[in-house]
């Protein structure tokens, strides 16, 4: 099935909207067949939009849908275990939103039920496929910076800051939200796929704004999701990592990696606060030298851009999905890193309850 169209169903119509459906409508291997929503004529009004041919109002019904060979799933992490399960159980492919669910355990879960069923299952981890970082990653490989000695991490941004900002599920705990699964799913993920696994952890969160309107009465409602997290890991290798997230600083620096080593020291960066993809750069100082811009290679470009940054690199998540597909077989960043993402969020938050240091599982 090498060169065959996969169709795809798509539950999740809010950042399904705004880059999946078009990611995949954009993807030469893939077509969107089929769209879930619970009210039968928002699905339809969004099926014309964007000419989508099969609306569902329940999820069973639209993976047993023979056009739907691979499900999108970019809801509320909160419906990802029930979810991602039906999608699994029915065979068919998923292409999961991170967080990946709401513990390790659904995660674990999702991940078994994949080895059982055969079916392929990515996640969203897209800074894999952002060329400043792929570059990034060669540049670890070759051995730049030498042996590492600490690890900085800074993703500071205001997306969240505004508290008259609705409540909604995000600023609920027990359904995902907060800054640790929304930024710190993609770090934990990025720390093991450039550096290798933890060995141990310490985590404090907390909540700058504790309440926020109810979108209906205007009411103030609490919030108990994290929007700060501070967070000290070290690798198994010894080196001291250092990780600070916030979705609520104004004018916060944006999003930095830091690596210094006995010969050098790696620096990627973007202060775009309104786009979490677009305007990274990458610096690199040897010996002691000056930080130097480093060019990007063509081979390691988009082939196109948007004005959204976040689908140029969905659709290179999608091709390395589709291609996972016609080869049968899982690859990084696949349910398995999900996984490992989940575990370290679950410390986190283990260590933050405990006010202590807490150990990462080696398996």
């Amino acid at each position: 099935m090498a060169q065959t169209e996969l169709g795809i169903g798509i539950i999740g119509t809010g950042f399904g909207q705004k880059i999946h459906i078009p990611g995949f409508q954009a993807h030469h291997r893939t077509n969107v067949a089929a769209v879930y929503h619970r009210d039968r004529a928002k699905a339809e009004a969004i099926a014309a939009r964007h000419g989508i041919p099969h609306v569902f109002t329940s999820v069973d019904e639209l993976v047993q849908c023979p056009a739907v060979d691979g499900v999108s799933l970019s809801t509320p992490p909160f419906l990802h275990a029930e979810m991602g399960q039906a999608v699994l159980r029915a065979g068919k492919h998923l292409l999961l939103e991170k967080p990946t669910a709401l513990s390790v355990d659904e995660a674990r879960h999702l991940l078994a039920l994949s080895q059982q069923t055969g079916a392929i299952a990515a996640l969203d981890f897209e800074f894999r496929f952002v060329p400043a970082w792929q570059r990034l990653a060669e540049l670890l490989a070759e051995g730049v910076v030498g042996q590492k000695r600490f690890i900085a991490i800074d993703w500071l941004v205001s997306g969240r800051g505004d508290p008259n900002r609705p409540w909604n599920w995000y600023a609920q705990k027990d359904l995902g939200g907060g800054a640790l699964g929304a930024i710190g799913s993609h770090v934990f993920d990025y720390l093991s796929w450039l550096f290798g696994p933890a060995t141990r952890l310490c985590g404090q969160l907390s909540t700058a704004i504790a309440t926020r309107p109810d979108p209906v009465s205007g009411e103030p409602k609490p919030v108990d999701a994290d929007d700060t997290c501070r967070i000290m890991l070290d690798l198994a290798d010894g080196t001291p990592c250092q990780i600070a997230l916030s979705a609520v600083t104004y004018q916060g620096r944006g999003h930095w990696l830091e690596i210094y080593g006995d010969r050098g020291t790696l620096v990627l960066g973007s202060d775009n606060q309104s786009d979490y993809v677009h305007g990274f750069k990458l610096w690199l100082s040897e010996n002691g030298g000056p930080l130097t811009e480093v060019e990007i290679p063509d081979r390691l470009q988009f082939p196109q851009t948007y004005d959204d940054g976040r689908l140029a690199p969905f659709i290179r998540v999608v091709d390395h999905w589709v291609q996972c597909i016609d080869h049968g077989k899982p690859a990084a960043p696949s349910l398995q890193e999900g996984v490992y993402s989940q575990l370290l969020m679950d410390l986190t938050h283990a260590s933050h309850q405990a006010g202590a240091w807490v150990d990462v599982p080696s398996s």
